[in-house]
């Protein structure tokens, strides 16, 4: 991967991230049409489309840029010494844009406006503690789980933290951002997302704690 242009790595950043919320976003969509009300339905069809997309995105454009996708998951690569300074902002950016379009993608797909603000309320202490847990969990994960089986580790964690989470695990700020952008089954309103963010941001710092108490990987 370090013979890889940065700017290449940053549009695989791009890219995926646009591929990522296009699933999120689409798949809810679709779920939300088919499902008849039915709100478990259609979380579980939301569930299932994020956890093949994570899968796929993780194996086919990890090696490019290891395929981060998420601001949270690029600050702790800084904090480990895989990215600079330089690298960490060129991420975060491409990733919130990849977000954005991602979503725009995902309301024309589905012949929505292509550009509008979600209206759904997510909020209460409740669902910022859920985005805590949710984001230190997802972050070890990505710490400790074998180099070889990341993709699917990754992928089975947000699968079951969709459901044992009160705010569905967001787990990624870059997501945040990009659900504001579709007025659908899975956006949250642009007022709520701030302290989702700062939930977040807890996450990174208590996965980062967590990470020095705990036996490194047998390999390290």
């Amino acid at each position: 991967m370090d013979t890889i242009p940065f700017w290449r790595r940053l549009f695989v950043e791009f890219l995926a991230t646009a591929l990522l919320l296009a699933a999120i976003l689409g798949s809810g969509i679709m779920a939300a049409k088919l499902s008849n009300g039915n709100n478990a339905v259609a979380l579980l069809g939301n569930t299932l489309a994020t956890i093949f997309a994570l899968y796929f995105l993780i194996e086919i454009f990890g090696p490019s840029s290891g395929a981060h996708m998420n601001p949270a998951v690029s600050i702790l690569m800084k904090w480990r010494g895989a990215l600079d300074g330089k690298m960490l902002g060129g991420y975060i950016a491409a990733q919130m844009a990849g977000a954005v379009f991602g979503a725009c993608l995902a309301n024309a797909m589905f012949d929505l406006s292509v550009w509008q603000l979600a209206s759904n309320a997510r909020t209460g202490a409740g669902q910022w503690l859920a985005e805590v847990v949710a984001t230190t969990g997802l972050l070890l994960v990505v710490l400790k789980a074998p180099p070889q089986k990341t993709a699917a580790c990754v992928a089975a964690y947000i699968g079951s933290a969709f459901w044992f989470t009160s705010s569905t695990s967001f787990a990624n700020p870059a997501v945040t951002i990009g659900r504001m952008f579709s007025d659908t089954f899975s956006g949250i309103a642009p007022q709520d997302a701030p302290a989702f963010i700062v939930a977040q941001g807890v996450g990174i710092a208590l996965a980062m704690g967590i990470d020095r108490l705990l036996p490194r990987n047998a390999s390290a």
